[in-house]
């Protein structure tokens, strides 16, 4: 089966200058949107796939609802990166699917090198990654040599490499709590909105690379107070990479777990959702009675036309879901060294976070390191 994919321009805000690179030309292939016929016998060829190559689905929060239905109900998980991270690692299975963009899928490899690990689509890309490379990075790294390099999961495999500290929006703020109260002082790359979030939560010591995500940088807090007023009784739920004037209007905000856990626990039947909208599938699905609304991203300056949705996310179909499967394209490579360096971070994070989870002193598994 073949479809035409078109090719689609994403034009947002570019970054203030310093430390970041232009990614102003982005662009994104979004598939054709499959007939329901054609959903169905796609559906069901991926199950009798998955059970062939011995192969398990990992799917983002963001991804198109059939690619996460499909993962829950095959035995696979719909998560957030963390929870990917952890689930790719321990699954039995020789083959990971992993749909959402490319550095979930290198993470999946450098901790699963013995697996093989396909992508709906290679291209899968994200803002973050592409505005951090490594020859800049590094050499940003190597004018602050005393501090402690804490690098987003979203970068690429070199990147996490050069790092000392991986973290996610799920336990960033724990970790660099951590480092600080060890007398650390920390590099932080490459989301500032982010970064300064965890900076006004825990009081570290931090220099921040220059970066953003496309979608998250487009909430506009202006237009997030006029909705506001349209839903009075709506609480407000925001992810930490949005900018802070938007933070500052949040009744909760959290990694997408986080922002999940919010809506099923707060007392309130109407919530306004400021992260990608591919969560508002779940979102509905996990809270049939409660009603959510997308934040805005127009207002003054937007230039956004993703719409509140990753276009590099909106690149994983059914029919590259499929087609991977079918003839085994798409696989993720990282290079052996290159990846035994970068699941040093990995595995601090983990293993922190298992600590935690367990409630045991995670404070004690931060090394008195410093840049790598």
């Amino acid at each position: 089966m073949s479809a035409v994919i078109p090719i689609v321009d994403v034009e947002y805000e570019q970054p203030l200058p310093g430390n970041a690179c232009d990614t102003k030309h982005a662009w994104a292939r979004v598939p054709a949107e499959p007939s329901p016929a054609e959903r169905a016998e796609l559906k069901e060829r991926v199950r009798r796939l998955l059970k062939e190559r011995d192969a398990v689905m990992v799917s983002h929060y963001y991804v198109h609802p059939d690619l996460q239905d499909l993962a829950e109900e095959t035995g696979g998980i719909v998560s957030d990166s963390l929870e990917m991270a952890r689930f790719g690692r321990d699954h039995p299975a020789t083959t990971l699917v992993v749909s959402g963009v490319r550095f979930m899928g290198e993470t999946a490899k450098i901790l699963s090198p013995e697996k093989r690990v396909l992508m709906p689509d290679l291209d899968a890309t994200c803002s973050l990654d592409l505005g951090c490379p490594i020859g800049e990075f590094s050499a940003f790294c190597d004018q602050h040599p005393d501090r402690t390099v804490v690098v987003y999961a979203n970068t690429s495999a070199a990147v996490k490499a050069r790092s000392d500290w991986l973290v996610t929006s799920s336990c960033a703020v724990d970790i660099v709590r951590a480092l600080k109260d060890a007398g650390q002082k920390i590099l932080w790359a490459p989301d500032r909105h982010l970064g300064h979030y965890i900076q006004r939560e825990t009081g570290a010591d931090m220099v921040f690379w220059n970066g953003a995500c496309i979608v998250h940088d487009e909430f506009k807090a202006f237009e997030l107070e006029s909705l506001k007023k349209q839903y009075p009784k709506a609480k407000v739920l925001v992810h930490p990479e949005s900018p802070a004037d938007v933070v500052a209007l949040a009744d909760a905000v959290g990694s997408t777990s986080a922002i999940l856990k919010a809506a099923r626990e707060m007392d309130a039947g109407e919530f306004i959702v400021a992260t990608d909208n591919g969560m508002m599938h779940k979102l509905r699905t996990l809270n049939p009675g409660k009603v959510f609304i997308e934040a805005p991203t127009a207002g003054n300056s937007a230039t956004c036309k993703s719409c509140a949705h990753c276009p590099w996310m909106a690149m994983n179909g059914l029919a590259g879901l499929a087609n991977v499967l079918e003839t085994g394209a798409n696989e993720i490579h990282v290079d052996p060294q290159v990846g035994a360096r970068a699941r040093v971070p990995i595995d601090r994070m983990l293993a922190f976070t298992a600590a935690l989870k367990a409630g045991q002193p995670a404070g004690a598994l931060v090394p008195n390191i410093g840049a790598a």
